[in-house]
């Protein structure tokens, strides 16, 4: 039995901290996996922005609400839902997921959780499992599944290679010189034939 796994920022819906740092004027904020493998990293780094701005997250939560998924997004996850199980695996948070969730109807999501305090300020995070998206694919291997899995950043890569199939979709042209092996994708309609083609192997 297959079922496909899906990064979501970069894939499904824009990155949030790419149209945060629009929204707040803080450049440095651009910076996502895409750039940085290492999450951890990232993230300890994008929190000590906030606190040095005194942002929090109900100002991301703002731009989150200007947020629309992809152009085809939409319509390409309900049409590869008729057609398989589709998971959703993403080093985002539940607090900035919810509302993007709701425009993408509702699919099953595996994410992360913020701690947050009452006034906002965002104290830490907390990663569901170490390297959660590869050990979210070898568990649901372990369970009977094959995998099939597409994303678009170093952090999705682990999950690409331990899966049946494997695809970029809109990556950087480092990652795409780096991993020749790898089909890579500029459309969503590219993306659904390759996955039907993985699937009927």
């Amino acid at each position: 039995m297959d079922i496909v796994c899906l990064d979501l920022e970069g894939v499904l819906v824009p990155e949030i901290w790419i149209a945060f740092s629009k929204a707040s004027g803080i450049p440095e904020l651009k910076r996502t996996t895409r750039d940085e493998p290492d999450y951890d990293k990232l993230m300890r780094w994008r929190l000590g922005i906030l606190r040095e701005h005194g942002l929090g997250l109900n100002e991301i939560q703002e731009t989150i609400a200007t947020i629309d998924p992809l152009p085809g997004a939409e319509e390409f996850l309900d049409r590869l839902r008729r057609k398989t199980q589709v998971i959703i695996i993403s080093d985002t948070f539940t607090q900035f997921a919810a509302p993007l969730m709701a425009r993408l109807n509702y699919p099953t999501l595996f994410c992360n959780s913020l701690v947050v305090g009452a006034d906002g300020e965002i104290k830490d995070f907390r990663m569901r499992i170490a390297d959660s998206k590869l050990n979210t694919v070898k568990a649901l291997q372990s369970i009977g599944f094959e995998t099939i899995a597409c994303g678009d950043s170093y952090n999705d890569l682990a999950m690409i290679q331990a899966s049946k199939a494997g695809f970029l979709f809109r990556t950087t042209k480092q990652i795409r010189h780096d991993y020749p092996q790898l089909p890579a994708f500029e459309t969503f309609d590219e993306l659904y034939d390759g996955i039907c083609a993985a699937l009927s192997e």
